[in-house]
Order: C-alpha cells, then structure tokens, then sequence
C-alpha cells in the first residue's frame, strides 16, 4: 500500500501564498497519479489538482486556475501544490491521494489518502 504525507498547511492572509508538499512511498504501481484534494466544513470533498507520473497530464479545477500549480519532484517523490492569491473561501482540509491509473476527477476512484493538512485564509 502506497503512504502518503502532506505538509505545508498553515494560516495564511488573503492574497497569500502557500506551498503544500506529498511525499510518497511505498508499492510504486500504486501512485501513477497524484491528486490534490480539498473539503471545507459543510461541503463535498472535491478536486483541486492532478498530476499524471505516466503521461505529465495536469488538470485543475475552474476555482483555482490561474492562482495554483502542481508539480512534481521525482527524485524525492514528493509532488507540490504551490498556491498563490489565496482566498477566504480557499480555507478546507487539503488531501493528497493516489490511484494507480490516470487522473480521475471522481474522488471514489482515489484508494490511497494522506491524513490531510489544514490551510486557512483569513486576516
């Protein structure tokens, strides 16, 4: 089983940035892609980024386009989610999560979760 570890999460003023770090280990076939995901109290887990190690393929959601990145760091197995312009309403639980096929955008085909990191935007 793949483990995952996200850290980075933290209190940031609107506007801010913020980089969250995965690092990965464990059975390789397991993490052909890497998801960030996010869930604010109240509200449906829900897609923020992904990373495909096979083909490269990115894909973000429409909230956070132009303002996040992801990328990744094979020699440490650690993928990032690097977030500029930061929100109020950008405040959730962020998790990473693996699969060992392509970048799904449907949180159930994602198996393998992190404990998730807590980011808040606030002044």
């Amino acid at each position: 089983q793949v483990q995952l570890v996200e850290s980075g999460g933290g209190l940031v003023q609107p506007g801010g940035s913020l980089r969250l770090s995965c690092a990965v280990s464990g059975f390789t076939l397991d993490y052909n892609a890497i998801g960030w995901f996010r869930q604010a109290p109240g509200k449906e887990r829900e897609r923020v980024s992904c990373i495909s190690r096979r083909d490269g393929s990115i894909y973000y959601a429409d909230s956070v386009k132009g303002r996040f990145t992801i990328s990744r760091d094979n020699a440490k197995n650690t993928v990032y989610l690097q977030m500029t312009r930061l929100k109020p309403e950008d405040t959730a639980v962020y998790y990473c999560a693996a699969r060992s096929m392509w970048c799904s955008p449907r949180v159930p085909d994602f198996r393998s979760w992190g404990q998730g990191t807590q980011v808040t935007v606030s002044s």
